[in-house]
């Protein structure tokens, strides 16, 4: 596979692979966590970037050959590899936006023996089982459809149309970022971006308003008063 075609293909996987990921973030939420309709993340789209690099890991870890004379040891050991990374990749992204931007994304902090509320054994499993589905169920077809968009070379238009607008949203996401960060700073606090929304959503409700869905920030008031008041529902985390 020469450079282009692993871009493309590096490409393909992270569109697939962080709009699925989204889809199950708001279908898990709803179910397990808020409760509620949350958009996920802190992009605006339907899209996490952290499960689209996942996806791409995933997919260059169940290439590598590993060869011990059994199946059933090779799977493990690629089941193990593909959790374990996994893992590492949500560390990394949490530890940057609770250490660098003062902002928790997710919170694993009541999981048992969970570290700094990042990561934690039940989660660590349960992207081993995403490993196991990913290597048993998709990745014998994978090398297929992406064969098929490498040498159907129209369908990057779709992907590129998807990353011209994801860069669109990104951008017009650091901004809101930036202005929670310094609002975080000041006070010397973590703030957590589903509890953010979830204090937002409901004012909204309590004053007989809609809630937006797609822009959970949305608000007649401005960013800086709904943090406030998020702080003083005591909803905010103490800078470790």
């Amino acid at each position: 596979m020469n450079f282009v075609d692993a871009l493309l293909t590096a490409a393909f996987l992270f569109f697939i692979g962080s709009t699925l990921g989204w889809c199950i973030e708001v279908v898990f939420r709803r179910l397990f966590t808020a409760k509620k309709w949350i958009n996920p993340g802190f992009l605006t789209g339907p899209y996490l970037p952290l499960y689209g690099f996942g996806t791409v890991g995933l997919f260059t870890i169940s290439l590598i050959p590993i060869d011990t004379g059994m199946y059933w040891l090779d799977s493990i050991i690629i089941i193990l590899i593909m959790g374990n990374a996994m893992t590492l990749i949500e560390y990394i992204a949490g530890l940057i936006f609770i250490k660098g931007l003062k902002i928790k994304l997710w919170d694993y902090s009541n999981r048992f023996a969970n570290i700094q509320g990042i990561i934690c054994p039940l989660f660590s499993a349960l992207w081993m089982l995403v490993g196991a589905f990913f290597y048993f169920v998709i990745s014998p077809y994978c090398i297929e459809a992406v064969v098929w968009f490498v040498n159907h070379i129209a369908f990057a238009f779709f992907v590129g149309l998807f990353f011209g607008v994801f860069l669109i949203d990104f951008g017009h996401s650091i901004n809101i970022t930036a202005k929670i960060t310094s609002f975080a700073k000041k006070h010397n606090i973590i703030v957590s971006f589903e509890k953010l929304k979830e204090n937002i959503k409901d004012k909204k409700e309590r004053a007989g308003k809609k809630a937006n869905f797609v822009f959970p920030f949305n608000s007649s008031e401005p960013l800086t008063t709904e943090l406030d008041d998020y702080k003083k529902d005591g909803k905010q985390e103490d800078n470790p």
